[in-house]
């Protein structure tokens, strides 16, 4: 057995060129990534690079002024985090403000335009049936009801031209697990009947569900024009939900306007609202739905109206801040609590709606109370004061090295600039594709990860002189060594790990920065115990410089107190017993 484990050792030993080449090899795939994609440097929070704060407001319904409480204000705290950090780990931050504000800082590098506009839709989320709608041009839009397909039917034609209802992402609402293709088949052709409904008034049924409107709101409808900003940011303001509205909505680039029935189904009815690939036919991206109890039947009871509609009087609008993201047709009753939306959807707009329709509820409306554009210039000054301090701080390590492990210090250093090098691309990297910012506390867990980097080499380094100090030569040093150094170090760095795993999931906003940095350096340190310092130090255990325990090399027997009884051969003599006289 012994035969065998010496060889083994020796093949380990003679092949530490293979773990260097594999590092290197990583560190220059990740370099030409990084400058492949363009991004060339770590993006950077709101306190280092700038951005846009928004203020909020919470504002209770009347006679509600007790909806503005702590549980209320997180709930909207988390909706709103969950919408602007919806795509992974960035550095949107979203917290209260005293009793009443919510504050949310987007870093410049988000989509600030886009962050803005779902944290402005605040207000409550409704399903509303559509009576009118009218595009930009101001010419009616009521279409013949679509085939199954999505199609418009052979038995009539669009003479307006209205390129709305073609381009809309707003499609079929169906129902998940359900026999549909036969309901919809059935409904598919508009009879004779319904051709009077196609004028773009309200039917007698849609009106005997929806209320009668008022002749008040007639002319607020006929004036309305979308595409003009301040008109479509007062359309429906104020608008009471048991009664009839007008609204905007934008389908692509193209502005309608909407004449709206009361509120049938609210979004709080919507229990999960997710976006999905349909690979079972030509819908592509589609959005589900899935009512609660009371949800489903209202759900059933609507759409059962709508579907002897034609269009547009077959649709309902997903109204959400007084505005309508979305206003599929129904072409048949939707039991059950599932349904889709379906038809048109790019994988940006069909998540999008989801998350709209997931998040959209929230338990009290917000209006904007200030938005403010934050300059860099107090983060860079401490940026720069914190890389001065880092500066120092790594200055100092240097030193002690040199001075305490002397030639050994070479191998520490350039650990410590291989780790860098990983740690700086694989920031870069995790920018552009995960969301990652870079901000104070991040750096202050980069700075922290120099002292774990350190401890990993150091434990190492005292290992391999304690073996020296009972006698050993070098080599057998390194490897006797290694076993115990890797397992304090891979408990050292499990329990770093873990501290940083659990402050990421407990905490929010910059703290996860510094969670994330600490737990991201802390994995690079065993990769670069593992794959670096260990096989440099048994190449540079080969050479006569460190082999033969020069003075210099931080190994000298003598300097580290090795015993000459522990480095001899031969055991000394017996002292000489003598007898008195």
């Amino acid at each position: 057995m012994a035969a065998p484990k010496k060889g083994r050792n020796a093949s380990a030993q003679s092949k530490p060129g293979r773990s260097l080449a594999l590092i290197l090899i990583a560190i220059a795939a990740l370099t030409g990534g990084m400058f492949a994609s363009g991004h060339t440097t770590p993006r950077l929070g709101i306190d280092l690079a700038g951005g846009t704060s928004i203020t909020l407001r919470a504002e209770a319904e009347p006679g509600q002024e007790s909806a503005i409480n702590k549980t209320n204000m997180d709930t909207a705290v988390e909706i709103m985090e969950r919408r602007v950090n919806g795509l992974g780990v960035s550095e949107s931050e979203v917290q209260t403000q005293g009793d009443r504000n919510i504050i949310v800082n987007i870093p410049k590098g988000t989509n600030s335009k886009e962050a803005r506009a779902q944290v402005g839709t605040t207000a409550k989320l409704y399903f509303r049936p559509v009576l009118q709608r009218e595009a930009a041009t101001g010419a009616s839009t009521a279409t013949p009801t679509p085939s199954a397909s999505g199609s418009p039917s052979p038995s009539s034609t669009d003479k307006t031209g209205d390129k709305d209802s073609a381009t809309s992402p707003s499609a079929t609402a169906t129902t998940q697990g359900r026999a549909v293709t036969d309901a919809l088949k059935a409904d598919a052709t508009p009879s004779a009947s319904n051709d009077s409904k196609a004028s773009g008034s309200p039917s007698p049924s849609a009106s005997s569900s929806a209320g009668s409107t008022s002749g008040d709101l007639e002319k607020k409808y006929a004036a309305l024009d979308c595409t003009d900003p301040k008109q479509r940011a007062a359309a429906g303001k104020g608008a009471k939900r048991d009664e009839p509205t007008v609204a905007c909505g934008q389908d692509g680039k193209v502005w309608s306007k909407f004449l709206l029935g009361p509120v049938d189904v609210d979004g709080t009815d919507i229990t999960k609202a997710q976006a999905s690939f349909n690979t079972q036919s030509a819908a592509g991206w589609q959005v589900d739905m899935t009512f609660d109890s009371s949800g489903a039947k209202k759900f059933a009871d609507v759409t059962a109206e709508l579907a002897k509609q034609t269009s547009p009087q077959n649709e309902f609008a997903i109204v959400l801040d007084d505005e309508v993201v979305s206003h599929p047709f129904v072409q048949g009753t939707i039991a059950g609590g599932k349904a889709q939306i379906s038809g048109s959807f790019s994988q940006e707009e069909a998540k999008s709606l989801a998350n709209m329709l997931s998040y959209g509820a929230l338990p009290l409306s917000f209006s904007e109370d200030s938005v403010t554009t934050v300059t860099a210039a107090l983060g860079t000054e401490q940026l720069q004061a914190g890389l001065i301090a880092g500066a120092i701080g790594l200055a100092l390590v240097v030193i002690y090295l040199l001075v305490y492990y002397r030639g050994l210090s070479l191998i520490a250093i350039l650990s410590l600039l291989v780790s860098a090098a990983l740690t700086y691309t694989l920031m870069s990297l995790l920018g552009p594709t995960i969301g990652f910012a870079l901000n104070l506390p991040a750096v202050c867990g980069a700075i922290v990860a120099i002292g774990i980097t350190a401890d990993s080499f150091i434990v190492y380094f005292e290992r391999v002189r304690d073996e020296i100090r009972e006698g050993r030569s070098l080599r057998p040093a390194v490897e006797r060594a290694w076993p115990r150094a890797r397992r304090t170090i891979l408990v050292s760095d499990f329990v770093s790990f873990l501290a940083a795993a659990v402050l990421f999931i407990v905490t929010v906003g910059k703290v996860q920065g510094f969670a994330f940095t600490l737990g991201l350096t802390t994995l690079l340190d065993v990769v670069v115990v593992f794959l670096f310092t260990k096989p440099l130090l048994t190449i540079m255990a080969r050479s006569k410089f460190f082999a033969s325990g020069h003075s210099w090399s931080g190994l000298d027997p003598k300097r580290l107190g090795a015993q000459p009884p522990l480095r001899r051969t031969r055991r000394p003599s017996a002292p000489v017993e003598t007898k008195e006289a």
